[in-house]
């Protein structure tokens, strides 16, 4: 009888972007703790070896490929390697397994707006969704929000600057409008805070997804070079915390130490400090309200000579990290904004990727695409994707006018 109840006590999860760099760290954690927690569904869009050797250590009920050809392609391993596991595909199979009901909790830690319906799927089947994926809000806005709480989902932030704050506020929300004057994101500042800016147009792709901190994908590495990954934290926050746009401010703190902080009405700050490990806020999310052991290292303040901020006032840094303004400017424009924003940014950034278009003509396609779409007011999963395709339909134009 002791065993059986001890199984039952097993959270069951669902990893949407299991081979990812989130989607890694969170099975690390799940190796750590096999009397907590145990994988029914596992999800990844291309990396097809690396799935079969996380079916063969998890053995999860269900793994989905994105497209057809990855699953039919994983499929014939798993057969080939006596594994139990069923094989499917397409972003509906993604959706089902994210809303199963032998499902407990959801790691969302696809990339992009492509991880958008799923994280829908699972707030509306009252999921405990830990949100890996900032898109979610920056292009779900409102509609998500709702959606979590139609379905009585917990929704629990798993970026590090989101987690932070969490960390920070008052257990009880709705003391939180009221107690905070201010959110502040810390950002390192990426691989080139100090690079000289006319130097820009000759980054690489490797150089940009050096970080010289975390150990991130590659967009979102591009992102954090370019900071417009801290532009859409800021659009996240403003949803996630319920904060108006101008109670939020980011400071660049270059060793990583202080993931970001809050500044209440009384003027007393608190901060939340960790080494940059994503496996502090992902075991946190999923052991959520305690806190458990998951391989991260103790900060050794003696080996810190200093922690130093630097304020994006300077013109210096206005110059180096032009797109971080945007988010406060597609904030106070019309519902849907944020969502253009957004898919310029991710058809840029692979562009980038691909040799199409130089590291400093990122922003510029993303200024471009604002100055082109303007969207309608979204209702609907289908309205939000309208826009993001039709963003992403004018970004394309405005590489191709300007690829080398």
């Amino acid at each position: 009888m002791t065993d059986f109840l001890a199984e039952k006590r097993k959270q069951r999860l669902t990893i949407l972007g299991s081979t990812g760099s989130i989607g890694s760290n969170t099975l690390d954690v799940v190796r750590q703790h096999p009397d907590r927690f145990e994988v029914f569904a596992l999800s990844a869009s291309t990396k097809v070896d690396l799935m079969l050797t996380q079916i063969s250590q998890f053995k999860p009920q269900f793994a989905v490929m994105a497209s057809e050809e990855h699953g039919k392609i994983l499929a014939e391993k798993v057969i080939k390697n006596g594994f139990a596991t069923k094989v499917l595909y397409g972003f509906d199979a993604i959706d089902m397994i994210a809303s199963h009901e032998s499902t407990d909790t959801v790691m969302a830690a696809i990339v992009g707006a492509a991880g958008l319906s799923s994280c829908l799927s699972a707030a509306r089947a009252g999921k405990k969704l830990l949100l890996a994926n900032k898109e979610a809000l920056v292009v779900g806005g409102e509609l998500f929000l709702s959606s979590v709480k139609a379905g009585n989902a917990q929704l629990l932030p798993i970026d590090s600057e989101h987690s932070a704050i969490f960390q920070c506020l008052p257990v009880d929300a709705r003391t939180w409008k009221s107690s905070i004057d201010k959110i502040i994101l810390t950002a390192s500042g990426g691989p080139f805070r100090t690079r000289e800016i006319e130097s820009l147009k000759d980054v690489t792709p490797a150089q940009a997804c050096a970080h010289p901190n975390w150990v991130m994908g590659r967009k979102i590495s591009v992102d954090s070079a370019t900071m417009m990954n801290k532009a859409l934290e800021v659009i996240e926050a403003k949803y996630l915390f319920g904060v108006e746009s101008n109670q939020i401010e980011v400071i660049i703190h270059p060793q990583s130490v202080i993931h970001s902080m809050v500044e209440f009405k009384d003027k007393s700050l608190l901060a939340q400090c960790g080494t940059p490990d994503m496996r502090g806020p992902i075991a946190l999310g999923l052991s959520y309200p305690e806190r458990i052991q998951n391989g991260s290292n103790a900060i050794d303040f003696k080996t810190i000579p200093a922690l130093t901020f630097e304020t994006m006032d300077s013109h210096d840094h206005q110059a180096r990290f032009p797109g971080l303004s945007l988010a406060w400017q597609v904030l106070n424009a019309a519902p849907g904004t944020t969502i253009v924003l957004n898919a310029a940014n991710e058809i840029a950034v692979q562009a980038f990727l691909d040799g199409l278009i130089r590291f400093d003509q990122i922003h510029a396609v993303n200024i471009e695409t604002l100055s082109k779409v303007t969207p309608s007011k979204p209702g609907s999963l289908a309205d939000l994707l309208g826009i993001d395709s039709i963003s992403r339909d004018s970004a394309a134009a405005t590489v191709k006018q300007l690829a080398v």
